[in-house]
């Protein structure tokens, strides 16, 4: 008679337990996972057989607000919303840096563009500082910041502003995206030619 009083009251708290367990993973398996993003690259550079400069891309810096998971849009003049369920499936930053890595190799065929630190001597390295990146309420997806051109030495070359905007064709976040990675393209060819009409690099 003991050991079996001693059975169910081990028993009871053990059981509830379990249930609570089981109803906590059946909610689970009930939320949707977010739909997850990566900008547009349908670049495809080659490396210039013989490069007459080098251009490395350095780590794009973004303001806080951006340096999140879910995609930003911006619902009136002050009040901006991280999406939960509509996500970057990696880093922003490091998807604007490849991009323009890409972009930038394209529109200059005779630089070699690379990510990070070439370690050439006189490579030149480009910096940004991304203010806005987000879709916004009239129907714009937009892209503004600050870049900055430096010597090996880390010597200011050159220091400009860029603001790009492109029009969302259709409703909903992928047409977002699609407008956003447009955006971003427009920024790259502004940058490149500043580069080649300041007579920083070859075209």
């Amino acid at each position: 008679m003991y050991k079996e009083k001693k059975v169910t009251q081990w028993a009871q708290p053990t059981l509830l337990a379990l249930l609570l367990s089981l109803l906590l993973s059946a909610c689970a398996s009930n939320v949707t996972p977010p739909t997850r993003y990566v900008l547009l690259n349908d670049n495809q550079p080659h490396a210039p057989g013989s490069p007459k400069a080098e251009l490395s891309i350095d780590t794009v810096r973004l303001a806080h607000y951006l340096d999140v998971e879910g995609i930003v849009m911006q619902l009136d003049d002050i009040e901006m919303r991280e999406a939960r369920e509509h996500q970057w499936a990696e880093g922003l930053n490091r998807q604007l840096a490849r991009n323009l890595r890409d972009d930038l190799a394209v529109l200059l065929k005779e630089v070699q563009v690379v990510q990070g630190s070439t370690g050439s001597d006189d490579a030149l390295t480009l910096q940004l500082d991304v203010d806005e990146f987000h879709g916004r309420y009239d129907g714009y997806a937009v892209a503004s910041g600050q870049w900055q051109l430096r010597d090996a030495q880390n010597k200011l070359l050159h220091l400009d502003r860029f603001q790009a905007r492109a029009a969302l064709e259709n409703d909903g976040y992928p047409a977002l995206v699609r407008a956003l990675s447009q955006s971003w393209k427009n920024v790259a060819d502004d940058i490149a030619s500043t580069l080649t009409q300041k007579g920083y690099l070859p075209q």
